[in-house]
């Protein structure tokens, strides 16, 4: 006799609005280049065969130092010594774009609402230490959570402070003169340029996390930025329920 298995009811749920994920995917590239030629420029003034040596982008303590960035390979691998001026002239063009679509971005969460997803909650800092050990397999059981949880919630707030704090050093160390009272303000210009660097590194490393996540979410996470709907079991919370509720 054959078994009969009766199949979970799903939903189909809108959690992604267009303009979030076009802003989303228009993000990544711009990063993308906005690193990348940043590294570039950076190489003009490294630790390399080609420049003098400095201790400003080091890991270390004291007179010790654990790890230089980066390292010759790296450099004599993107060929760095022919890219500087054009590395300054993409990532002086690019910059703008970045900076227009972050703003757009942070509009849109305020005039949509959308905001009320996105800013930790009380209880977001606890969440998201039980999502980190959940990830870890540390611990089994999900917090509650409808579009993001408490991890997510602090990283994303956390990038869109970042995104400001490049926007200031950047303009400090791009205008150091006429901004002068901002790179003051910044401790200064090479203090500026740390500062503008271990951001960068910070948007780095969010990016690699960020990737991994995805993956690991699987495809109906991922095809929820692309086309805005999550399939979803009935009995768990619906984003578009609870924006409506708004």
């Amino acid at each position: 006799m054959r078994k009969i298995v009766q199949e979970e009811p799903l939903q189909l749920d809108r959690k992604h609005p267009l303009a979030i994920r076009w802003m989303h995917w228009i993000n990544f590239p711009l990063l993308f280049l906005m690193i990348w030629s940043g590294l570039l420029i950076y190489w003009n003034d490294s630790d390399n065969p080609y420049q003098h040596p400095h201790a400003v982008y080091r890991i270390g303590i004291g007179s010790f130092t654990l790890v230089r960035l980066f390292p010759d390979w790296f450099w004599k691998a993107t060929n760095a010594p022919n890219h500087v001026t054009q590395a300054l002239g993409h990532h002086f063009f690019f910059m703008w774009l970045f900076v227009a679509n972050g703003i757009a971005y942070v509009l849109f969460l305020v005039l949509s609402g959308e905001w009320r997803f996105l800013v930790p909650q009380k209880r977001s800092l606890r969440d998201a230490v039980q999502v980190t050990l959940v990830d870890l397999h540390l611990r089994k059981g999900l917090p509650p959570q409808t579009k993001y949880n408490g991890a997510q919630r602090i990283a994303y707030s956390a990038v869109i402070l970042m995104g400001a704090g490049m926007l200031v050093t950047g303009l400090a160390i791009y205008k150091p003169t006429q901004l002068h009272w901002l790179t003051s303000l910044l401790g200064g210009y090479e203090m500026a340029r740390w500062e503008h660097f271990w951001l960068t590194m910070s948007f780095l490393g969010f990016f690699l996390v960020h990737v991994g996540q995805v993956v690991l979410a699987g495809w109906n996470n991922f095809r929820a930025m692309v086309s805005g709907l999550e399939i979803k079991r009935v009995d768990e919370p619906s984003v578009e329920a609870e924006r409506k509720s708004w």
